[in-house]
């Protein structure tokens, strides 16, 4: 195999360690922690907290992994698959993600021929898979809610500055190196490495300013990888892993350390090692702080992560100018709300609300990120008469948001003040890692009110005692609705036992649901 070959004829060119110290002042910490059963990971820069992750065991975590699977059946209406890959649901492919696999014998990695495979809409899932059919598929979507995980057999595989595309043969640059220089600087250099001929590359922002040595060495360990995995999938049955991501530890250490990242702080001892042991294989040649928190207050109580996180899930956010912004999280889209609040400002309206605006638009590409936001995104800004007011407001918030990782398409400022867009979601939200539905509401945020449910028992009273005479009806309800019943609408009930000759009972349950009540005739 060609990889292979590459393999060979790039193992002589070992780097050399070299102790490269960051040369910038220290502006970004990560804060890891780890507690029973549960890993957390903070992002810090300027002391304020950026981002913030979290997994459990008992969550099993799927992005990034490969799956040898099985077709389980297929839907024609909405030209997809279900796979059967061993685990608690089934994952979901759909018929654009399954044209073109690299473990294909007669794959074309031609660009002419993955076009028009792109373009042939003709193409039905049926015409592809046949229930029972063995098939290699990648996660590239968590499961969110009810829906499995959503799959791909166009695989990628990452590592600190390329990502691997087997099976693909371009060479892409990451869009948020925008230096023009910079990227041609990149294209050269990998017209001169000698690149395996059935993979791309995809050029992470992390590799910007970086050498051809660290590019080499990225691509042989990617190669490694890829033949590691090829070689799985056939002494592997299906459905099974085949490959499984790097866990929250070793990602966070390949995607987010980086030479301005001035500490490292743990907090387990079993995780220290971990890192230090990590960072020895992976990043051998560069230097950083590691430390070991022994202080007797949790790490993230010493740090204000613990109150930053609370915030996280609350609904209104404070700007320092005084004003504040409203997220709302719903299943279709997260709407976001932006008040002045206590700030009147110094001028008038249009000043007011071009400065909060301004201020907005920088926290909420910040809760974004922290909260991992995503699908549609409705941002409603006040409104602003000013045109350059309007235009200033929609630059700063997307260069907010071009720090953020996630892939986001932002739309114009409407006439309205308001902003559409749409973020990646690729896993659950930050929110649903902490939080259930409540029981009571069901998730609604709203219930019944007291007079609303004690008018209706009454209506229900009436529907019982229709065609009764002479008996008793006992209404058990919540203690909020039987004292309305007794007190506000005892008149009523009065009425109701004189026209029908019937006595009503009315008893308090405080352990019943507020929108609950119980009837008993005897």
């Amino acid at each position: 195999m060609i990889f292979n070959r590459f393999f060979r004829r790039h193992r002589s060119n070992q780097p050399r360690k070299e102790d490269l110290t960051p040369a910038v002042p220290v502006s970004k910490e990560i804060l890891m922690s780890m507690e029973s059963s549960e890993m957390r990971v903070a992002i810090l820069e300027n002391s304020a907290l950026e981002e913030f992750y979290i997994e459990r065991a008992d969550n099993e975590r799927m992005l990034g992994n490969i799956y040898k699977g099985r077709v389980k059946s297929l839907v024609p209406g909405i030209g997809a698959s279900f796979i059967d890959l061993g685990t608690r649901r089934d994952g979901f492919l759909y018929v654009a993600d399954a044209l073109k696999s690299p473990l294909d014998e007669d794959t074309d990695s031609s660009e002419e021929a993955d076009d028009k495979q792109v373009r042939n809409t003709d193409v039905k899932i049926q015409d592809i898979l046949k229930i029972g059919q063995e098939i290699v598929v990648q996660v590239v979507k968590e499961p969110i809610r009810t829906k499995g995980p959503r799959l791909t057999t166009k695989f990628t595989i990452p590592a600190r500055y390329l990502v691997l595309m087997p099976g693909d043969n371009k060479i892409g640059i990451s869009r948020r190196i925008d230096d023009r220089k910079e990227r041609d600087r990149l294209r050269q250099m990998f017209s001169e490495i000698e690149l395996p001929q059935d993979a791309g590359f995809i050029v992470r922002t992390a590799a910007e300013g970086k050498s051809k040595k660290e590019f080499v060495r990225d691509i042989r360990y990617l190669v490694n990888q890829w033949n590691t995995i090829k070689g799985s999938i056939h002494k592997k049955r299906a459905p099974n892993m085949i490959h499984r991501e790097l866990d929250l530890v070793e990602r966070t250490i390949r995607d987010f350390l980086t030479e301005d990242t001035g500490r490292i702080v743990v907090d387990h001892p079993d995780l220290f090692h971990k890192v230090r042991r990590f960072l020895r294989i992976y990043l051998s040649d560069v230097h950083f702080n590691l430390e070991f928190y022994r202080g007797e207050i949790p790490l993230f109580e010493k740090y204000n992560i613990e109150k930053e996180i609370e915030k996280a899930y609350q609904k209104n956010v404070y700007l320092k100018c005084g004003g504040y912004i409203v997220i709302e999280q719903t299943e279709s889209l997260v709407s976001i709300d932006v008040n002045t609040g206590k700030y009147a400002g110094r001028n008038n309206l249009e000043e007011t609300a071009y400065r909060t605006n301004s201020e907005a638009a920088q926290e909420i590409a910040r809760q974004m990120r922290l909260r991992d936001m995503g699908g549609i995104i409705i941002v409603d800004f006040i409104d602003m008469e000013k045109e350059d007011h309007r235009r200033s407001v929609t630059r700063t918030f997307r260069e907010s948001v071009q720090r953020d990782r996630a892939r986001t398409n932002i739309l114009s400022l409407s006439e309205l003040g308001l902003v559409e867009m749409t973020r990646q979601r690729v896993r659950p939200s930050l929110e649903s890692a902490y939080y259930d539905s409540c029981p009571y509401c069901g998730g609604k945020g709203v219930i019944k009110s007291a007079n609303t449910i004690s008018i209706g028992v009454i209506k229900l009273i009436r529907k019982t005692l229709m065609n009764v005479n002479d008996k008793t009806l006992q209404i058990t309800a919540h203690p909020s609705v039987a004292d309305r019943l007794l007190h506000h609408d005892a008149r009523a009930i009065r009425e109701l036992e004189k026209r029908t000759r019937n006595k009503i009972v009315i008893t308090a349950d405080g352990s019943l649901h507020i929108e609950d009540s119980n009837l008993n005739l005897i």
